[in-house]
């Protein structure tokens, strides 16, 4: 090879170098991930969203980026998180929950949001329709209102002689009002009296619940749209004043509660990163629909059953998805 030839070739090979390094910077893609907590529960969710778009072909630290933030449960510090995600300018941000969309809504409306566990979103205005999203937001719903009168059919069958329910519920949250509509309906047919027990405050709650379980033949449902932030505390307090209940996620359980009956939540995650892979394809949030859960868990806890005096009848055990011993 000439020389003049080689030095023409190696001035080529050094100018495409940073022209590489250039496209592969373009090429990398932001994802920002946004959680209302920082629990076990939502950590192994972020690891199951890695896991699940590293599936999909987007690769940390390859071709795409992870932006990680959690409010710990404190409202200042999701609009902190909020601020430093948008500033950001990603591509997508999944949401987590309800409470971190609707910050996430104030602060932009360019910026495709994926939800993956949201309540109501049409009737929290979050969207426009299931079917056709219509703004910047879509993803998946936490249950079907169907769900809420199985809750309750649910707590009779482990429980045959309960009369009286207790629902905790908050009517300032569309989905509360939903939830708690539903219960009253299916009780009529189940011939079971509902008493709303409008949450405020953890102290008063108990003091309501402990008259309220005195009355005998008593139960309780907590709702999707109520206590989440609060598990621990309502878990104890069903214990303490011997009240047979049912939640809405596994958590409570895992906590010591009776039993849950709740949506599949890692297959909601899952689905959540398949809906990012089609908007880093081109997709538009707009003309996604939101979908609802396909499939739901019934988990239940002998240990608390136990506790207080519960045999749990053999066709329910049959049909849980998971039995705590």
């Amino acid at each position: 090879m000439r020389r003049r030839e080689f030095f023409t070739l190696l001035g080529g090979a050094a100018a495409w170098a940073p022209m590489a390094r250039a496209q592969q910077v373009e090429s990398m893609r932001r994802v920002g991930l946004l959680f209302g907590s920082d629990d076990a529960t939502s950590r192994g969710r972020i690891e199951l969203l890695r896991e699940a778009l590293r599936e999909l072909n987007w690769v940390e630290g390859q071709n795409i980026r992870l932006d990680v933030r959690q409010g710990a449960g404190d409202a200042n510090a999701i609009r902190i998180a909020v601020a430093e995600l948008v500033a950001l300018k990603p591509d997508v941000i999944i949401a987590s929950s309800g409470s971190v969309l609707g910050r996430l809504l104030e602060a932009t409306r360019s910026v495709p949001i994926v939800f993956a566990a949201v309540p109501d979103p049409v009737g929290s205005g979050f969207v426009d329709s299931l079917s056709h999203p219509g703004g910047n937001a879509t993803g998946f719903m936490q249950f079907e209102y169907g769900l809420t009168g199985k809750w309750l059919e649910l707590l009779r069958e482990l429980a045959p002689g309960i009369k009286r329910v207790a629902v905790i519920w908050d009517p300032n949250l569309p989905a509360g009002v939903g939830q708690f509509a539903i219960i009253q309906a299916v009780a009529s047919a189940l011939s079971i009296e509902i008493t709303p027990f409008k949450f405020r405050d953890i102290v008063e709650t108990e003091h309501e619940l402990a008259a309220f379980a005195r009355s005998g033949n008593a139960g309780l449902i907590i709702t999707a749209a109520s206590v989440l932030a609060n598990r621990e505390q309502f878990t104890e307090l069903a214990a303490r004043v011997k009240l047979p209940a049912i939640y809405p996620n596994r958590r409570f359980v895992d906590l010591g509660g009776l039993m849950a009956y709740a949506a599949d939540f890692d297959a909601q995650y899952r689905g959540a990163a398949g809906y990012v892979d089609r908007i880093l394809k081109g997709e538009k949030p707009a003309d996604m629909p939101v979908q609802a859960p396909t499939k739901y868990d019934l988990m239940i806890n002998l240990k608390a059953a136990k506790a207080l005096g519960i045999t749990v009848p053999p066709s329910l055990l049959a049909r849980a998805n998971e039995v705590i011993e």
